[in-house]
């Protein structure tokens, strides 16, 4: 890769390892439906301005439907969760766990999509799981239901990625594509209006009130960072990168994301990095090379 490819992959990387730390702060605070709410809004603004000052052809193709409805899979249900884990998990903790959606990728693909599963691909599935047990069971939170579900609430999310990038295929690029600016505006949209509902009922008692008492300048200052740079922001700057250097390339940023988490994690929120972190992180990591690294390709003979 070009030194200014290898840069914005680096970027990427530190902007959705901060995700998890914006998470961190604001979910305690907000909750879960708001924190996922206002992230799936902000990222729709953001997106929108982005759209306008690229004076991006709004032409949805007839796919606007399935695009919001992907954006339910996608970012809906997914940010929710990761919104609820970080009430209850440090952020080094979801960030590692999100490394999983290659692997989440691979059994959703082989359970309901007809994907043949190679003996790398079950390795590496294999590993993963043992990483998941490793981190959950002996990193520095301890062991209790609450942690469970907080780690199982992160595998849902991962999971819904990997059902997202089958349903994509099949919605919108088998069907002739979608500007991918367009595609990630409109999964904003559609997430928003799937977690508005649940949003008012839950927050009835609050709306109305001043935003001073939904917390403090500093987590607003959070929820810009998470909605505008790591959802916005972040969705242009993946895609770009994935028409400069390929899906697979791009794909690296997997691997990436955990140490940038872990490491804002114990910078800004003073969290511990143990044995544990790295154990998990690392059998997660091979796992995740297993599935992602290239088929060996064999050359056939041909006899004239």
């Amino acid at each position: 890769m070009r030194l200014s490819d290898t840069v914005r992959l680096i970027v990427l990387s530190a902007i959705w390892g901060a995700s998890f730390l914006f998470m961190r702060i604001i979910a305690p605070v907000l909750g879960t439906l708001p924190t996922a709410f206002f992230r799936v809004v902000f990222g729709a603004i953001g997106l929108l301005l982005i759209l306008a000052l690229m004076r991006t052809k709004w032409d949805f193709k007839g796919k606007i439907g399935a695009a919001m409805a992907l954006g339910v899979i996608n970012s809906g249900i997914p940010f929710a969760m990761y919104s609820f884990a970080a009430k209850i998990l440090p952020a080094g903790y979801s960030a590692i766990f999100n490394a999983t959606t290659p692997l989440m990728g691979v059994i959703v693909g082989t359970l309901f999509f007809s994907e043949k599963l190679s003996l790398a691909k079950f390795v590496g599935v294999l590993l993963g799981l043992i990483g998941v047990v490793v981190l959950t069971k002996a990193g520095p939170v301890e062991l209790t239901t609450e942690v469970m579900m907080g780690a199982g609430a992160c595998l849902i999310a991962t999971a819904c990625y990997g059902v997202a990038s089958f349903m994509t295929r099949r919605w919108i690029s088998e069907k002739g594509g979608l500007d991918s600016k367009l595609l990630a505006f409109a999964s904003q949209l559609g997430a928003a209006v799937f977690i508005m509902p649940l949003f008012i009922a839950s927050t009835s008692s609050a709306i109305g009130q001043p935003l001073t008492n939904w917390g403090g300048t500093g987590l607003w200052l959070a929820m810009a960072g998470l909605g505008l740079v790591c959802t916005a922001f972040a969705y242009i700057l993946y895609f770009r990168l994935i028409a400069d250097i390929g899906p697979m390339k791009s794909l690296t940023v997997t691997f990436l994301i955990p140490p940038f988490g872990v490491l804002w994690g114990a910078i800004f929120l003073g969290e511990q990095i143990t044995w544990g972190h790295i154990a998990g992180g690392t059998l997660i990591g091979l796992a995740v090379w297993a599935v992602l690294k290239p088929a060996v390709q064999t050359k056939k003979s041909v006899v004239a």
